[in-house]
């Protein structure tokens, strides 16, 4: 088997932490690819893989060679998609992550387009609000809505979301509506946990310019973003959320927006992937629809229309 690969094998059993779904993924025998890492790890001398009876990883010089052949492969890839018809009809499988909310509401409804338009592209979507291991769990991408802080990823913005406070009918009823950011003291909050810390994220609001964190009392916690309105919705308490969540609810009388007054900072959506893809041609082209699609998605909230 050549070098490229060979690290092609490497990698994506690095990736998966595993030699049959490398297999599996490569569309190769397993034998074929215990063999390949054993001739690589004969010609280099030292050992890449620390296996055990649950999991493979790499070691320490495993995971320097990785590094390499991450860069090496996608100068490569991207090298051949100049002169291949792959720059221009990009084929094989996409793996995407998407923020559960997100996808329902926005993308799904519009991603028959974007088939029709790339039909050799095979699309794998998650579904989840935890932050992923892109390399290690294989995704070429994932769409989140929020402050991203991962500086190993590059991130695209794609929208800035207007947010709402808002309680279900139910419960104001049973424990007024609050007038002034005081007011907030007196009442519960349902509170969204992040999945990495365990903290609950503060209500947030802009205040003369400059934004103002609120920690709000609750007795219910969650780490996902319809779990968190299901709540709301429930009467367990007041929550933020990008207005395009709870419109029907407010429509419909079931929720109503308070502290009106009292703006909150936008939520941003961005699509993030790894350096070393950036170039890849499926990505690329899945990223630069998500780009369009929110740019009209954007144009239609802001119009009081839906994207069309």
């Amino acid at each position: 088997m050549d070098r490229f690969r060979s690290m092609q094998v490497f990698t994506r059993i690095v990736e998966l932490g595993s030699f049959t779904g490398a297999a599996d993924a490569l569309g190769l025998p397993r034998a074929t690819v215990t063999h390949t890492i054993k001739q690589l790890e004969a010609r280099l001398g030292v050992r890449l893989l620390q296996r055990t009876t649950r999991s493979v990883s790499a070691t320490l010089d495993g995971d320097a060679y990785y590094r390499r052949c991450v860069r090496l492969l996608a100068d490569l890839e991207e090298t051949e998609s100049v002169f291949t018809e792959a720059s221009v009809k990009p084929k094989g499988k996409l793996r995407v992550d998407m923020q559960a909310t997100l996808a329902h509401e926005i993308v799904l409804p519009e991603l028959a387009a974007f088939c029709e338009r790339y039909p050799e592209l095979d699309l794998d979507i998650g579904f989840g609000d935890r932050t992923v291991d892109m390399v290690r769990e294989g995704f070429d991408c994932v769409l989140r809505a929020g402050t991203q802080k991962d500086s190993t990823m590059v991130a695209r913005r794609l929208a800035e979301m207007a947010q709402v406070t808002c309680a279900s009918t139910a419960y104001l009823e049973r424990h007024g509506e609050p007038q002034t950011l005081d007011d907030l003291k007196d009442h519960w909050a349902v509170n969204y946990t992040l999945a990495a810390t365990g903290r609950a994220w503060p209500f947030e609001f802009v205040i003369d310019g400059a934004r103002r964190e609120i920690d709000v009392p609750g007795r219910v916690s969650v780490s996902n973003a319809d779990a968190y309105f299901s709540c709301c919705v429930a009467g367990m308490g007041l929550v933020q959320v990008p207005r395009y969540h709870a419109m029907r609810a407010i429509a419909n009388g079931t929720v109503r927006e308070v502290l009106k007054d009292y703006p909150l900072p936008t939520m941003p959506v961005s699509v993030m992937y790894p350096h070393h893809r950036q170039l890849s041609p499926r990505v690329r082209v899945f990223v630069d629809w998500l780009a369009g699609l929110f740019s009209r998605w954007d144009a239609g909230v802001a119009g009081g229309g839906r994207v069309g």
